[in-house]
């Protein structure tokens, strides 16, 4: 514990917020690995596929994932499926001075078209496999060619319209899009209140009851000066209840404060009961809750006890009556019960 309490409501805020920078910062930074290392950017904006280019070439430069605009594409009278359902539709047509064969999706071959004068499309270029073999066969047949021939003239590159996945890009690109902004927004935060603790959610409460600055320097000054009861991390000085844990952070003037119990939590591994906890639960006017996790029960039971005392008001102890007071005198807040009610009435 420490000797000098000097800006130390200040100092547990600063340190609290710089613990938290670590997870954002290391997950933005797998996600830009990710972003390099997967060449995630192509899936974003592929790369325009020039009508002079090939095929092959373009593959063989990792350029998998292409935009370009193909022209008079003839239906092969072949479709993939997946689980009974067509997911795509063969087409054949000429560019860069070679037969290519193209795979539509379903929406852009309007389910099978026997011909398309032009499109464009976002598709990822494969190097045909045995499956691809057996379509070259097949059209070979149906076009009166030897499958020779139709090898020599035909790429044995193709575009896949369909695996270019959109939707599973869509969402991916979503997912990072929104995990990524969060954990931006995580460090932004926790850097302003490292910088500014006055704007941390634990001083900010404060402004329920006042000048947020004001107190906070009246929190400082008076567990500085002589605080009243100290344990690991909650203090009690003449007017505030002072938590300064791992878990957070909280000031919460002892006048304001109507209700407060404990709440013990047994914590096992399969059948082995290894400890108990317990959590400080105090309610405070203008609904403010907090919440002091893991603490042992003699701390508690001396916090408690010395706020029952400083503050004759204060209800003591879980039970449903001190639950049915504190809500009279909170009032009842507009909760999912009150909304279902405003819905019955209004139907």
């Amino acid at each position: 514990m420490p000797e000098n309490y000097d800006h130390y409501i200040s100092k547990n805020i600063i340190a609290f917020y710089k613990r938290r920078l670590f997870a954002p910062i290391a997950y933005l930074f797998l996600l830009l690995v990710l972003w390099y290392a997967l060449s995630l950017s192509v899936l974003l904006s592929p790369a325009h596929l020039s009508q002079k280019e090939s095929l092959e070439t373009a593959y063989r430069s990792h350029t998998e994932y292409v935009s370009t605009t193909l022209k008079d594409l003839k239906f092969s009278g072949y479709t993939t499926t997946l689980l009974g359902q067509t997911t795509g539709y063969f087409y054949y047509t000429t560019r860069a001075g070679e037969c290519i064969i193209v795979l539509l999706s379903p929406s852009t071959s309007e389910e099978g078209l026997p011909s398309i004068d032009e499109v464009t499309i976002q598709g990822k270029i494969i190097n045909g496999g045995e499956s691809y073999d057996t379509l070259l066969t097949n059209l070979s047949t149906d076009l009166n060619w030897t499958e020779n021939g139709i090898r020599n003239k035909v790429s044995r590159y193709y575009i896949s319209e369909p695996g270019f996945h959109k939707l599973g890009n869509y969402l991916m690109f979503g997912a990072i899009f929104v995990t990524g902004g969060y954990a931006l927004l995580c460090v932004i935060l926790s850097a302003l209140y490292i910088f500014f603790p006055t704007f941390s959610p634990a001083c900010q409460d404060l402004a329920l009851f006042g000048n947020p600055k004001k107190l906070l320097e009246q929190a400082e000054e008076e567990l500085a000066t002589l605080p009243q009861l100290a344990t690991e991390d909650m203090f009690i000085t003449e007017h505030f209840f002072i938590e300064t844990s791992v878990y957070g952070n909280a000031i919460v003037p002892i006048n304001e404060i109507i209700w407060i119990y404990k709440y013990s939590t047994l914590h096992k591994f399969f059948w082995y009961h290894f400890s108990i906890s317990y959590t400080l639960h105090i309610s405070a006017n203008k609904h403010l809750y907090i919440q002091c996790p893991k603490n042992i029960k003699s701390d508690i039971d001396g916090i408690i006890d010395y706020l029952a005392e400083a503050n004759h008001n204060i209800l003591v102890g879980f039970s449903e009556e001190n639950r049915l007071k504190v809500q009279n005198i909170q009032g009842t807040p507009m909760h999912f019960e009150k909304f279902i009610a405003f819905l019955n009435k209004r139907i």
